[in-house]
């Protein structure tokens, strides 16, 4: 199973909303145990969950490269689309709600496209809302702003439920993660 995460390498990107899906999986490699090494096109922490293999990837190709990371560890490691969860910061979002989906349009999405006109788009992805409080014409600042105090808050209650998403998602495959989760709504975490 490959579990990549969507966002932009350098400490001048984090925590920011890009960046949503790198502390999505750093938090899920702390879960495990795991550890990252620097490898080709991206950080990579190999581990298992209950014997399944699994590999965390957080591309250094940048977002709107991501594929190219993507297809190479899907290809090195042979690895099905149908085990790929790609987990990506969303706007159409509310901060701190999530969408799990088998498929689907990139919905403007720059990181997804580029997987998509990889790979296609045929593999499972896991929308971490980031919200759009911003004013038009200010998306990418919004995009490439931290998260405050508050914000964080919110959302890591989010991000530590998307770690159970994914461990699902490796276990019990999408659609019973996705009946599991989906359902949920901001005001009915699990804990």
């Amino acid at each position: 199973m490959l579990n990549s995460r969507l966002g932009n390498p350098g400490a001048e990107y984090d925590h920011t909303r890009h960046n949503t899906g790198f502390m999505v999986v750093d938090e899920l490699a702390k879960s495990v145990g795991a550890t990252f090494e620097d490898k080709r096109y991206g950080f990579v922490a190999e581990t298992s969950l209950k014997g399944r293999k699994v590999f965390i990837l957080k591309p250094t190709t940048y977002m709107n490269l991501s594929g190219n990371a993507v297809r190479y560890w899907l290809q090195k490691e042979n690895i099905d689309q149908a085990r790929l969860l790609v987990v990506v910061d969303d706007l159409s979002i509310p901060l701190g709600d999530f969408r799990l989906k088998g498929n689907g349009s990139n919905g403007g999405h720059n990181g997804l496209g580029n997987i998509q006109q990889l790979i296609g788009q045929q593999y499972a992805r896991l929308r971490m809302g980031i919200g759009a409080d911003f004013q038009r014409g200010a998306q990418v600042d919004w995009v490439l702003g931290k998260y405050s105090a508050e914000e964080m808050e919110t959302l890591q209650p989010s991000i530590d439920q998307a770690v159970e998403i994914i461990k699902s998602f490796v276990l019990a495959g999408l659609n019973i993660t996705m009946n599991q989760f989906n359902k949920l709504g901001k005001k009915k975490k699990i804990g």
